[in-house]
């Protein structure tokens, strides 16, 4: 089993219209969340998007029929699910269903520890990540592709910080539960 940060970024919100700029994505620790590896950052203005996306299906094994070979660990996994699906089957791949197969996404911790709401427990309303993204399609317009790369360094730090700090915090929150409930 290999659980896997795995985020994108995308010239806009319509999988439809828009299109993938990078997938990112770095091995995490199964008993830590902490990162093992290096981050992969797969880049549009590099590859194209079919280039990224084939180089994504090989090197991931996402599509391998065993589904532990790559667990997305994420934050708000739909958007990535939705454009994954969209853009693999516009380039003419089987669509990628990444909901189908087992996933680990941390939004709706982010919802339960903002008191059910979703307005503001976006990743960067519980985190130190620094915005939303809402300037990477500005970023690439302008091929400021730096500025792209930083943005996603900081978003996944920010990412494994809050994911390995839920692996240490929430077996003592069942133990603590199993306790009050008298649950043996």
């Amino acid at each position: 089993m290999a659980n896997f940060y795995f985020d994108i970024e995308t010239t806009g919100l319509d999988p439809r219209k828009d299109k993938i700029i990078t997938i990112q994505y770095q091995e995490l620790d199964r008993n830590t969340g902490e990162a093992i590896g290096e981050l992969v950052i797969l880049k549009e203005w590099e590859l194209t998007e079919r280039g990224m996306l084939e180089k994504f299906l090989k090197d991931s094994k996402i599509d391998s029929n065993y589904p532990f070979d790559f667990i997305p660990t994420g934050y708000n996994l739909t958007f990535e699910h939705n454009f994954m699906r969209e853009r693999t089957a516009k380039h003419s791949f089987n669509p990628i269903d990444i909901l189908s197969k087992p996933f680990i996404d941390l939004r709706s911790i982010g919802v339960l520890m903002n008191k059910g709401e979703f307005k503001g427990s976006g990743l960067d309303q519980i985190t130190e990540k620094q915005s939303d993204g809402r300037n990477i399609p500005v970023w690439y317009n302008s091929k400021e592709y730096g500025e792209i790369e930083t943005y996603i360094v900081n978003e996944t730090k920010a990412f494994i910080k809050f994911n390995a700090w839920l692996y240490r915090k929430m077996p003592g929150l069942l133990e603590r539960f199993r306790k009050e409930n008298k649950i043996q």
